[in-house]
């Protein structure tokens, strides 16, 4: 799969994706890489409720009615449009869309029911070489290695039967309960919700499996299934 050009940067949210936007990028080529990132994973995005922020660009009417034209094609929801403009907010505000971030309060994370879990899981049985990138809601599998150059980008959580040494993104919505597992756990980068972290170059390589997840605001590593 060809990436897009990276004139758009998707981070996820609780509740969200963020899209934020190049700003020396033409009104056209956004479009365009937007319509590329949605044709390209169109699963990935269905349902998705997204912010986008412009940053200091102008929109005219034109430019977000093409643009709420192409999410409504792939059941994508513009809940948020984020400008320093004046006129664009005005123009957003008067579309019926937000043009600031409501932040959340925190709330308890309780465990879900057998039936409540989303159990959407894709299982990819072949390593990754560079410049492949694999995107899904769900949890993802992967029966083979992860290369340098590849990706992997999953909604839930990522098993690896085999060596990370690509970029791997957990819970890209949010969520900060998701899991990277690997047999051998050596990433380029590792993201588990909007926290990331790296490899030490000088690192040994496990004896045994690792798993990473989300530990007092940071991503911890330890060995899976030991003590």
């Amino acid at each position: 799969m060809t990436r897009p050009p990276d004139t758009l940067a998707v981070k996820g949210r609780r509740d969200s994706l963020l899209i934020i936007v190049d700003p020396d990028a033409s009104m056209g080529q956004v479009l365009a890489d937007l319509l590329a990132r949605l044709d390209g994973t169109p699963d990935f995005f269905r349902g998705a409720r997204l912010i986008l922020d412009v940053g200091p660009r102008a929109l005219v009417a034109e430019d977000l009615d093409q643009l709420l034209t192409i999410l409504t094609r792939y059941d994508v929801t513009l809940s948020a449009l984020l400008t320093a403009d004046a006129a664009t907010r005005q123009l957003a505000q008067d579309r019926g869309l937000a043009t600031t971030l409501r932040v959340p309060r925190p709330t308890r994370r309780i465990r879900a029911t057998a039936d409540e879990q989303d159990t959407r899981c894709v299982v990819i049985k072949r390593t990754l070489r560079s410049g492949q990138v694999v995107q899904h809601p769900g949890h993802v599998i992967v029966v083979g290695d992860v290369n340098p150059g590849a990706e992997v980008l999953a909604g839930g959580d990522v098993f690896i039967w085999g060596r990370l040494r690509g970029v791997v993104h957990a819970g890209a919505a949010g969520d900060e309960g998701a899991i990277v597992c690997a047999l051998e756990l050596a990433p380029a980068q590792l993201r588990i919700a909007n926290l990331a972290a790296r490899t030490p170059e000088e690192r040994p390589c496990p004896a045994r499996p690792e798993i990473a997840r989300v530990e007092d605001a940071g991503i911890v590593v330890e060995t899976w299934g030991g003590e």
